[in-house]
């Protein structure tokens, strides 16, 4: 298969994941039936994500271009440890491999072990040369290189596991806002939905604000009444109500449009249901010390990513900032 096809076949894929054929349906309620975060609300935007900004012909055309990928390549065997925190969330990896042309062999977490198999036995199904390239299993063993994305505490065993191969560890990240105050109400809307695609769970979700002094917060909770329907979902509803209880029980000061928490803290990461924020008075300092912050995946607000987009990210926005493309062509 070379590289021609494998972008044909990948652009076909593209095109499955805007229909609603049977068994893509199927699969997206078998997933949701194992994983209630899952909702078809938010496996539908990963599908419709990746369908417009990953998995274009002319765009998958250029990305190869940009890096002079040409057949044939001498394939490595790529070992994938995949998270499972949203939908589909470890597909760039999987399409980076698959673009490259190295065998890869996936072991896909137990929070999201039914879409991406369906999405490449699907592909099978049109081309069974699929499957001498792309590998299901629990143990991941001599293998040529590894990629690895789990928890702060899971990557001190990856590196254990994995240190003397070729790999790239990636570990706990999340993604903040840098307000003006000067921000319009549709940069509000949008940012909502930095917030609270996929309930929060993502590495490219907005956990953490920083805001002016005398900053104005009732637009900014009015914006999160989008989502309002949340609290309509147990499993959020439960972590919203014992957020808020912890926050009475301790006297903090927060406030709510009745679904999100917004509280001072220090702290970048915020646990479901809450945003935490901070005041700053001088934003060039606030933004240099973010650039080099190792736990930020991505800074939000005006001349950084674009409100709305953080979810959106494009071929050659990596995880943690490193090259995955170039990484399996130098393997």
């Amino acid at each position: 298969m070379n590289l021609q096809e494998r972008i044909l076949l990948l652009a076909k894929l593209g095109n499955y994941l805007k229909n609603n054929d049977r068994d893509w349906l199927q699969a997206r309620l078998l997933a949701e039936q194992k994983n209630a975060w899952f909702t078809q609300e938010f496996i539908q935007h990963a599908a419709e994500a990746l369908s417009h900004h990953f998995l274009q012909q002319d765009k998958m055309l250029a990305w190869a271009d940009y890096y002079k990928i040409d057949d044939p390549i001498q394939p490595r065997v790529v070992g994938m440890v995949m998270a499972g925190n949203i939908p589909l969330v470890g597909f760039h990896d999987f399409l980076c491999a698959f673009i490259t042309g190295h065998k890869q062999v996936i072991k896909l977490s137990s929070k999201d072990d039914i879409l991406l198999k369906h999405l490449v036995h699907t592909m099978a199904a049109w081309d069974k040369r699929v499957n001498d390239r792309v590998h299901f299993s629990e143990m991941l063993k001599n293998c040529d290189a590894y990629i690895a994305t789990g928890s702060n505490n899971s990557s001190r065993y990856f590196e254990q596991y994995f240190g003397k191969y070729p790999n790239i560890i990636r570990s706990n990240r999340t993604s903040v806002a840098l307000l003006t105050g000067n921000e319009t109400a549709e940069d509000l809307e949008k940012l909502s939905d930095d917030i609270h695609l996929y309930f929060g769970l993502g590495c490219r979700n907005v956990t953490h604000l920083y805001v002016p002094e005398n900053y104005d917060f009732i637009p900014l909770l009015k914006s999160f009444d989008k989502y309002s329907y949340f609290t309509d979902h147990f499993k959020y509803k439960n972590n919203y109500d014992y957020q808020l209880s912890l926050l009475l029980l301790n006297k903090k000061y927060y406030m709510t449009n009745g679904s999100t928490l917004l509280t001072e803290n220090d702290s970048l990461f915020s646990p479901i249901s809450q945003v935490f924020y901070r005041f700053y008075n001088n934003r060039e300092a606030v933004q240099e010390s973010l650039q080099g912050n190792t736990n930020v995946q991505c800074i939000v607000g005006h001349h950084q990513v674009p409100f709305g987009y953080s979810q959106n990210p494009g071929l050659f926005q990596y995880a943690d900032g490193v090259d995955t493309m170039a990484f399996l062509l130098g393997l």
